[in-house]
């Protein structure tokens, strides 16, 4: 059986929750096709709204609709919904305390082909500095479809980083998730990788199987979750290692790896090394090609930890 494209995940859980809460709505800014969601328009169409190329629009539109009850899931892509309509989401959404779900598809290098301008590497960074919202980066379909759920049971404004393509599952069909929660995916005791999105977590487990065979053994944490941060989770994966590294699909500032730092700077902790963008713009690809270009592949993990533990 085929693994099915995240976003296929996303809009039959959406369909799901819209059959039960018939507050469920969704809204577009002319990327139903690319979101995957013309399938919920076709079961509810008086719930499904394109508001055409306008995206700051859509997210007064949807905190307009939260105002009168509605539970919005407001979708583009990351670098339009972080950067073009900020200030909407900002004002309209958050700032009202109304019930809003940004979602912000192809993060980071899963953009590819779109290039540098929907490359979204300062998403994550942007949004953490809106107060009093969740941020949330399934990592596979099961984790991508509890967190929907979570999401929509919370009455609060926000922001789902949905990678579009095809994840194969990590975790188990029974596995429990709640939002502010991280997951300890493999135990060790020398140095701890703590990583965000479903890209970085695979590269993660990658680079412990490769870690092994150097005798260096490796914890794995998935953060899931930007905001709320689960502190506790991974100030304990952290203590008594030797190192700590962070691998996100974003700029190394701002995101998970200022999180991380965060924890060392106010709890004390091991060596920090950061692990992805470093102060660089996008550029086309394939993902393959710029998970190398810009070293986020386990042997990248791998080489800075050697180069740093050799030290």
């Amino acid at each position: 059986m085929a693994t099915p494209e995240m976003r296929a995940v996303y809009a039959e859980t959406l369909i799901e929750l819209a059959e039960k809460n018939p507050d469920i709505v969704i809204l577009e800014a002319d990327l139903m096709k690319a979101t995957g969601t013309g399938v919920f328009k076709e079961k509810f169409p008086d719930r499904a709204i394109n508001v055409g190329v306008a995206e700051s629009n859509m997210l007064s539109v949807a905190g307009g609709l939260s105002a009168e009850g509605k539970i919005p899931f407001a979708a583009t892509f990351g670098c339009f919904a972080a950067r073009r309509a900020l200030d909407q989401f900002f004002i309209s959404c958050a700032y009202a305390k109304l019930n809003v779900k940004l979602v912000g598809t192809d993060p980071g290098v899963s953009a590819a082909f779109n290039g540098g301008t929907h490359m979204p590497f300062e998403d994550l960074a942007i949004m953490r500095a809106v107060p009093q919202i969740d941020i949330v980066e399934p990592s596979d379909p099961v984790s991508l479809k509890a967190l929907v759920k979570k999401l929509a049971e919370r009455k609060n404004s926000a922001y789902l980083r949905l990678h579009r393509k095809a994840l194969e599952p990590i975790y188990d069909a029974s596995e429990q998730f709640e939002i502010g929660k991280a997951k300890l995916l493999k135990n060790g005791n020398d140095i701890c990788i703590v990583a965000l999105g479903g890209l970085m977590v695979r590269e993660s487990l990658r680079a412990h199987a490769m870690l092994a065979e150097f005798g260096i053994d490796a914890a794995v944490v998935d953060a899931l979750s930007l905001k709320p941060f689960d502190r506790e989770t991974i100030a304990l994966a952290m203590q008594g290692k030797k190192l700590v590294v962070t691998a996100e699909n974003h700029q190394i500032n701002g995101a998970l790896g200022s999180a991380v730092a965060e924890i060392i700077a106010e709890q004390g902790g091991p060596r920090l090394v950061r692990v992805g963008i470093n102060d660089e713009f996008g550029e086309v690809g394939t993902e393959a090609y710029l998970l190398e270009r810009f070293k986020l592949r386990g042997e990248d993990i791998v080489q800075r930890i050697r180069e740093v533990l050799k030290k």
